[in-house]
Formats: C-alpha cells, sequence, structure tokens
C-alpha cells in the first residue's frame, strides 16, 4: 500500500485587523483573546488526533495559534517563511472588501509589473513557495500526520488547486475563516482534498 502525509492546513486566530477588515500580509499583527480562544477551540477537537510534528508560518499570529493547538501533544513548533501570508508590499494595512479580494489583487499584480521594485508576490510566486514546502513535507512525513499552521491567502490559491471544479468560479467570494482547516493526503506529488472546514462563499 502506497504511504502518504496526512496533512491539517489551518488558518491562524483572529487578529484585531481581520476585524478591520485590513490586509495583513507580512505585518506581525499578534492574536486577539477572540483568536486565542478560537485555537483553543480546535485543539479541543484535535485532541485525540496523533500529529508527528508541527509547522508555522513565522509570523506571530501563526506562531501563537500552533503553540496553542500543540501545546497538550508537548511539540516543538518549525516555523517557516515560506507558510507566510502573501506580500502586499505598500498596501499592507490597507482596508479590503469582502468579494472584491480577487479584483484587487490582480489590480496589485498589474502595478508590480509595472513598479519592479513593489514586494508584491503574484499568485505563481505565492504558490511556487507555498506548494515546494508542502511537497517537501509530505515527502518528508510519508506516513506520518502532520499540522501546519499558515494564513488565508495562500490557503485561498491552495484550495483552487485542490479543487478546481468547485471553487474556480467561487474564488472572489470564498472565505477561509479563522481556524478553517482542510484535511490533505499527499504523496509528496499529488494532494487528495479529504476534509475542508470553516470555508464559507459569500453572497
Amino acid at each position: 500500500m502506497k504511504n502518504y502525509c496526512i496533512i491539517y492546513l489551518i488558518r491562524h486566530g483572529e487578529t484585531d485587523w481581520n476585524i478591520k477588515k485590513l490586509l495583513q500580509g507580512h505585518a506581525d499583527i499578534p492574536l486577539n483573546e477572540k483568536g486565542k480562544t478560537q485555537a483553543k477551540q480546535l485543539a479541543k477537537k484535535f485532541s485525540k488526533i496523533h500529529f508527528d510534528s508541527v509547522f508555522s508560518s513565522d509570523l506571530i499570529r501563526a506562531i501563537r495559534t500552533a503553540e496553542i493547538i500543540a501545546l497538550e501533544k508537548k511539540l516543538a513548533i518549525i516555523t517557516a517563511k515560506a507558510l507566510r501570508e502573501r506580500n502586499f508590499g505598500k498596501y499592507e494595512g490597507k482596508s479590503w472588501i469582502q468579494g472584491k479580494i480577487s479584483k484587487l489583487i490582480t489590480k496589485l499584480e498589474v502595478k508590480a509589473k509595472i513598479n519592479k521594485k513593489d514586494p508584491f508576490e503574484n499568485d505563481d510566486m505565492l504558490m511556487s513557495r507555498f506548494t515546494t514546502f508542502l511537497r517537501e513535507t509530505a515527502v518528508a512525513y510519508l506516513g506520518k500526520t502532520v499540522l501546519i499552521v499558515s494564513h488565508g491567502g495562500p490557503m485561498r490559491r491552495f484550495l483552487l488547486r485542490l479543487d478546481p471544479e468547485r471553487y474556480k468560479k467561487e474564488l472572489g467570494r470564498v472565505s477561509i475563516n479563522n481556524l478553517a482547516y482542510f484535511k490533505i493526503r499527499s504523496d509528496g506529488t499529488d494532494f487528495l482534498l479529504e476534509e475542508v472546514f470553516g470555508v464559507s462563499i459569500k453572497r
């Protein structure tokens, strides 16, 4: 029987910038109290799942979420820049409107092409670093189960790759809620989406 790695890919808990609908990107914004409570609730839900390792974006909102979930499991958190949110450059801290995030990203991509010094990450750049990390982790942990805490941006784009038939036309309205997660089976090459929790489509 072929070995697979089971990945639980999770979005961090709520921050004050989430409430204010501000682009966080690489800005290091901490969890608020609700975010900590959300992480504790998910920790209870995952209490009977054995994780062999825990990975997190190196931004504090993701690290703290991972720490809370992994607390009872006594596992060290391994951080990685590859799991960070999209870099929005000078637009970090600016407001965005639900349902128009895809249009905004397209507009920023055009501006970044004109201004080569703009650090904004397009979809290809974002997915390149993100999926490379997931593939390498899956290969290293075949036959094992890992927890990975990341961000809404890369998870939204990755969901399109996992299930394009369902999400391609809806991507602009897909909301990856705080503490949403995907359960994924991977051999390091292919990804099979087994479970989705906390994802909604705004109408």
